[in-house]
């Protein structure tokens, strides 16, 4: 076990970490041929390089992705050629959005048997008829075989809100003109839904590079420091569920405590309108937070890659002094299944 360094006492209080670099490539340069190591390498060495790390030399490395989504058996173990796998690396893989693998390289720096972390992800839609594979998230005996497509289930979603109440079609494409699109937000996909009220799906990537305590200040002059995550799943059967509602979000963000106080900025995963008024609602955001500065997953949607994409972006403001105080949400499944929630402080100056 590595000793931990300034950033706290392992038997006193916990570890102070802080996301210390970002980088995303750029949906409109990522061609859809190229592979997931050579969308990654790029995004890899920018990270790194802000964070002043040579390639293998942090601690720690966590990748998220989808070997269903690529189309092969272990296809992450491919992208370790751009991270670099000799010499050997301590490194691990979450089947899901590079979120969780924040999540995990986060507990690892927490337990002090790292002080620095490289965290990346990547996803390649383009690979394959993504609205039939993420059928496969549904239950296997009594929703999958029907197959009911993502987009199909947002509507329903999108629907029942529009039924209760909390919002309407020209509520939808207004929020869908915020996320970079036009308004009106185009033809239907499946009512209510329009092409604008759905996510630009693309390939793309992400890195982020996490240091704890003084270690963290070197790197970065402003760090984001991580001031809590959670995580919390919805039932699996959807009609076990209130869709018009999130409990698994808004108990994620209470223990991560975005209760406490505001916050000025969300970076928020919602892939379609409505379920941004889901999350609104869920994390009590008024109209004094700025609500996906980015664009969001509207923008831009390299599934696997959008939610560690919203923490990078919330930390990056954090950076540049654009937010002291801000809010980063990743989901996975349909209709906000799984939801994380982040909180990130910049320090004083």
């Amino acid at each position: 076990m590595k000793p931990a360094d300034a950033g706290g006492d392992r038997g006193t209080a916990p570890r102070d970490v802080a996301i210390v670099a970002f980088a995303r490539s750029d949906p409109r340069a990522c061609a859809e041929g190229l592979s997931e190591t050579e969308m990654l390498l790029p995004v890899l060495r920018e990270a790194l390089a802000q964070a002043g790390l040579a390639p293998g030399e942090a601690d720690f490395t966590c990748s998220g992705s989808s070997d269903y989504l690529a189309g092969r058996p272990f296809s992450f173990t491919l992208t370790l050629d751009g991270v670099g796998a000799w010499p050997p690396v301590a490194e691990s893989h979450v089947e899901t959005d590079g979120a969780w693998a924040l999540h995990e390289a986060w507990v690892k720096i927490l337990t002090g048997r790292a002080d620095t972390a490289l965290v990346y992800a990547h996803g390649k839609p383009s690979a394959g008829p993504l609205r039939d594979v993420l059928t496969r998230q549904l239950d296997p005996y009594y929703v999958a075989p029907l197959w009911p497509d993502s987009v199909s289930l947002a509507a329903l979603q999108a629907q029942a809100l529009i039924d209760a109440g909390h919002t309407d079609e020209e509520a939808l494409a207004a929020l869908a003109h915020q996320g970079g699109g036009e308004a009106p937000a185009g033809e239907y996909v499946v009512r209510p839904l329009r092409a604008g009220d759905c996510s630009a799906v693309a390939d793309g990537a992400a890195a982020v590079v996490l240091a704890a305590g003084d270690t963290a200040r070197r790197m970065c002059a402003r760090p984001a420091w991580i001031r809590g995550i959670d995580h919390r799943i919805e039932a699996q059967a959807l009609g076990l569920r209130d869709l018009t509602d999130s409990p698994s979000t808004r108990l994620a963000a209470e223990r991560a405590g975005a209760f406490r106080a505001p916050v000025d900025t969300a970076e928020l995963h919602a892939p379609f309108t409505s379920q941004e008024v889901v999350l609104r609602r869920a994390l009590r955001l008024d109209d004094t937070v700025v609500v996906n500065p980015s664009g969001g997953a509207l923008a831009a949607d390299p599934v696997m890659a959008t939610g560690l994409i919203r923490l990078g972006e919330a930390a990056a403001r954090i950076h540049r002094g654009a937010s002291d105080r801000a809010l980063a949400h990743a989901t996975s499944g349909p209709c906000l299944q799984h939801n994380l929630v982040a909180v990130l402080e910049g320090e004083s100056t």
